[in-house]
């Protein structure tokens, strides 16, 4: 999941995108409505979170210029005001929830979890594919019976898997959504991800399910136990 964070209190915004990196999300930072506009037309965002008071203008106007726009990605409004009326404005602008500043950091992780969970027209809690099984509530993966410890990124990758099983995804549709704007493309940091991955999920005796497509990138799908891997 890639989550932009548009806030211009340079300290609260790295510490925001640092927490988030390490809970495996690709976090990309702006500090002005000039510079989420730009990366919002670069990238797609699986959700925003929103300073309503920026130094070039406010929140909310580049808000509604996203939803008039058509961009339906959740947003979470977050604002030093705790008037009830800026609620309401933050809410009728297209925000989908609104957190006031200061807050802790775990609130922030459980709003955003939810809503993330709420963006599709059924959410799924666990997402599986054969043995496979990964719980986005427990953040907790099997293969059968055996559970398998990953990392935040690990775990971030198979999700992005779990959501598109059977389709092949080039890597830089994976870096797209799995990683931020700090991956370098010449790097082969997701090849290097993926191998790891991919040595979690086979052990023991499991059947392959992480296949790698030539030329192309990697697909997510069940295949017979022995078949040969590529």
């Amino acid at each position: 999941m890639r989550i932009l964070i548009v806030e211009d209190e340079h300290r609260l915004g790295e510490h925001v995108a640092k927490g988030l990196r390490e809970e495996g999300l690709a976090a990309d930072l702006a500090s002005t409505k000039a510079r989420a506009r730009e990366l919002m037309i670069e990238n797609p965002y699986d959700l925003v979170l929103l300073d309503l008071m920026l130094p070039d203008g406010n929140g909310l106007v580049l808000l509604r210029e996203w939803r008039k726009e058509g961009r339906s990605m959740p947003v979470l409004a977050l604002t030093a005001r705790d008037l009830l009326a800026d609620k309401i404005a933050g809410l009728d602008a297209g925000a989908d929830d609104y957190l006031t500043k200061p807050f802790a950091f775990e609130e922030l992780l459980a709003r955003i979890r939810a809503l993330l969970r709420r963006r599709t027209a059924e959410p799924m809690d666990v997402l599986s594919l054969g043995d496979l099984t990964l719980d986005r509530t427990t953040r907790r993966v099997h293969r059968g019976k055996r559970e398998i410890d990953l990392t935040p990124k690990e775990f971030a990758l198979l999700e992005h898997f779990l959501l598109h099983p059977g389709a092949t995804l080039t890597r830089a549709e994976i870096a797209e959504h799995v990683w931020d704007e700090r991956y370098e493309a010449r790097s082969n940091v997701i090849d290097v991800m993926v191998a790891r991955l991919r040595r979690k999920l086979e052990a023991g005796d499991s059947s392959r399910v992480l296949h790698a497509v030539p030329g192309m990138g990697y697909v997510l799908r069940s295949s017979l136990r022995g078949e040969s891997g590529e």
